[in-house]
Order: structure tokens, then C-alpha cells, then sequence
């Protein structure tokens, strides 16, 4: 039982030599690379030396239990059912994981049905996104944002990063990667004057940011325009053409960037949106083309899903995914997004351990 983890130790070892190697911290990819192995090795390897610590004293309880001794066989009951709860602790860890789960993210809010007041909804999302990487000690910077007329966001892009290297289950992919979907608000807009609730919805989409090791772009593959920036209601926001709109060729995927008065850093940040949604495609591809059990992993967007509704009147926060339902609506869109997040991520657990995609 758990063979598979001796292997997971003596690597750890390994990683362990690695890290201890002052060289390594010339080559930050490498660390990095290393960094991010042993926190996920490390954990599985501590749930494991536990579990064989509880066996061997549960058989050396059971073997004087035999002896006559009943005070053994009482512990010998207790140190049972501890091993029973290490080997389930170890048997969810060593469940094949996302291998995005560890990676930063970008987080794109786009305006949909509703008008100016799904934009002021898609600011509201954008708020609570932020609000929750500041709880969980994340940075966070706003990559692109195409501004409405009231101050809302018809479309913008954050990139969320974790500080260090995460624990599994903590890095910002695998918090945020089930809001992707449509997000749907009702509640009496500002611009309703005969106080009558409407509905209206954002889309959202959460992209494990890609790093250069992961996507290689050919040059030769990208059309790359600029024109000019515009601003809540058409009016210019400069005076030169530093907006940047890239096209690439083989998958017509199209990013646009106006946010920086810089061309060249408008650019990069397109070239970021980019690299990530290339990613995305990638891992759906390989999604498709994969077992069962793998594709059970990988968890795509579906923009026409209306995962969840923030009902203002009510104060309700609602997923539709997995039955959740609390009146605390104010505190979630504060960023206290944690209960949400846990329900979505035990309800995935759960459903890998049956096998069920």
C-alpha cells in the first residue's frame, strides 16, 4: 500500500540536495522550478512518514494486545482508527492534482447583458478579486481595463500573484480557477429611477498565467497593429497610437492593450494575455485528447454557465454548482470568498475520489 511513495521521498531528498545548493540561486527558473517541487513533494511525504509511524504502532499495540494485556487493546483500537484517517489524508494527496494548480493567474471580467450596469457589476467582481488576494497576501496589478461612462469596466485584466512559493491548494490558480463562468447580479441599478430590481450578468475567465517555458510564440505567427486609445464614452485618452492589438495567425486569438501610455508596454502586457489564453488552449487540447481520469483534471471555461447569482436585496451569494447559499453577500464582495472557494474545491476532491468527471 502507497508504494508509490517511497519513490516520493527519495525524490524529495533529491529536490532537498538541490535546494541546499547556493548555485542554484544563479538560475531563478531553476530555483523557482525546484522551489515549487518541494512544496509540493514535501507535504505528501509528511502525510506518509505519519501514516507508517501510526501502522507500526497500531502492530506493535495489536501484538501485545495478544499477550493479554488489555490496556494495549484499547490503544490498539485508537491507534486504528487514527491510521485509518492518515491513510485517507494521504490517499486525497496523493490524488493525481491540476498540474496548473500551482501557477499565478490572469482574471479577465467582461461587461455582458445589462449595459452600464453590468459594468458597474464587472467593477464590483473586479473589487472582491482584488480584496481576496489582498487576504491571502497576494499582489495584484491591472493589466488592461476599458473603462464605462459610470465608472464601471466593460473588460479588464488582473494578474494575481502569490508571494514565495504556495502551499499545494494555496497558489492563486487553484483558489480561483472555479469562477470561471457567468456571474449574475440582481439588484435596482443606479440608473433605475422607479426602484425596480434588474437582472444583468458579467463573464469571467481565470487563465494560469504562463510563463516563457511554457508557450513559445513564433514572432512570425503574430500580426501586430497599434491605434489609438479611447476612454468612457469614445473621447481619447492620448494623443498618440500606443494601444496594441495582437493577432495570433495559427489560432486567431486576438488580445487587445491600451491601459499604459507605452506602446512597448502595452505589448508586453498583450504578449502576457496572450502566452496565458495560448496556455488555456493547450491544456484543453491535451484535456480532449486525454482519459477520463485526466480530463476529470482539467477544468475549462464555459461562458454560457451561470455559476453563480449575488442577490443584493436579500444579501444572498448563491453557486449553482454545488448548492451553496449564505447571506453575507456584503463580506464576499469585501473579498471573503473563502467558503465559497473551499465548497467548490472539497465538491471537485469528492468527485475525483469517485471517479466521477
Amino acid at each position: 500500500m502507497f508504494e508509490s511513495c517511497e519513490e516520493l521521498a527519495r525524490e524529495l531528498d533529491e529536490v532537498e540536495s538541490e535546494l541546499a545548493d547556493p548555485g542554484i540561486h544563479a538560475d531563478q527558473a531553476r530555483a523557482r522550478k525546484f522551489g515549487r517541487r518541494y512544496a509540493q513533494l514535501r507535504p505528501v511525504v509528511a502525510a506518509y512518514r505519519q501514516w507508517m509511524s501510526l501502522r507500526d504502532d497500531h502492530q506493535a499495540a495489536l501484538e501485545l494486545a495478544e499477550m493479554g494485556d488489555s490496556a494495549f487493546a484499547a490503544e490498539a483500537a485508537a491507534l486504528a482508527e487514527r491510521e485509518e484517517q492518515a491513510a485517507e489524508r494521504l490517499q486525497e494527496l496523493l490524488l493525481p492534482r491540476d498540474p496548473m494548480d500551482d501557477k499565478d493567474v490572469i482574471v479577465e471580467i467582461k461587461a455582458g447583458e445589462g449595459g452600464e450596469e453590468s459594468a458597474l457589476f464587472a467593477g464590483d467582481l473586479l473589487r472582491m478579486y482584488l480584496r481576496y488576494a489582498e487576504r491571502r497576501g497576494w499582489s495584484s496589478e491591472i493589466i488592461d481595463a476599458v473603462e464605462s461612462d459610470l465608472g464601471g469596466y466593460k473588460d479588464v485584466s488582473v494578474a494575481v500573484k502569490a508571494k514565495g512559493v504556495p502551499e499545494p491548494g494555496d497558489a492563486p490558480f487553484a483558489r480561483l480557477k472555479f469562477e470561471g463562468g457567468v456571474h449574475r447580479v440582481q439588484r435596482v441599478p443606479v440608473t433605475e429611477s422607479q426602484g425596480r430590481i434588474h437582472t444583468s450578468a458579467a463573464g469571467v475567465l481565470v487563465l494560469p498565467e504562463a510563463e516563457d517555458v511554457d508557450v513559445t510564440i513564433d514572432p512570425n505567427d503574430l500580426r501586430i497593429d497599434v491605434y489609438r486609445s479611447s476612454g468612457p464614452g469614445g473621447q481619447s485618452v492620448n494623443t498618440t497610437d500606443s494601444a496594441v492589438r495582437i493577432t495570433h495567425l495559427p489560432t486567431g486569438v486576438v488580445v487587445s492593450c491600451q491601459n499604459e501610455k507605452s506602446q512597448l508596454q502595452n505589448k508586453e502586457s498583450a504578449l502576457r494575455i496572450l502566452r496565458a489564453r495560448l496556455l488555456a488552449i493547450a491544456e484543453e487540447q491535451a484535456a480532449q485528447e486525454a482519459s477520463d481520469a485526466r480530463r476529470s483534471q482539467v477544468r475549462t471555461v464555459d461562458r454560457s454557465e451561470r455559476i453563480r447569482t449575488y442577490n443584493f436585496p436579500e444579501n444572498r451569494i448563491s453557486d449553482h454548482r454545488v448548492g451553496f447559499k449564505a447571506h453575507n453577500l456584503d463580506q464576499v464582495l469585501d473579498g471573503d470568498l473563502d467558503a465559497i472557494v473551499d465548497a467548490l474545491t472539497v465538491a471537485d476532491r469528492e468527485s475525483r475520489l469517485t471517479g466521477e468527471n
